[in-house]
């Protein structure tokens, strides 16, 4: 897909010298930060799907399980699950 932009003098300098910072083509360099922020986006949807309460009381339990010794040692935790 192509793409043309119309952008604002100062962003587009701005653009230009973070390239040249990088060491990247301008038109790399937003095709990057494009490709970040949609990534971002996705991984924030889950919180967004995801009631902040769920996700709160998840957090609680997992401390509550932590200080209570209730824990799995990280040499047992991914024992019996098989990868395909």
């Amino acid at each position: 897909m192509t793409l043309t932009l119309s952008l604002p003098p100062e962003l587009e300098q701005y653009l230009i010298q973070e390239a040249q910072q990088q060491g990247l083509s301008v038109e790399t360099y937003a095709l990057q930060l494009i490709q970040k922020s949609i990534f971002q986006l996705e991984k924030n949807s889950f919180f967004e799907e995801t009631p902040t309460e769920i996700v709160i009381e998840g957090i609680h339990q997992g401390i509550k399980e932590a200080l209570s010794g209730q824990t799995i040692p990280l040499s047992q935790m991914w024992e019996g699950i098989d990868a395909e």
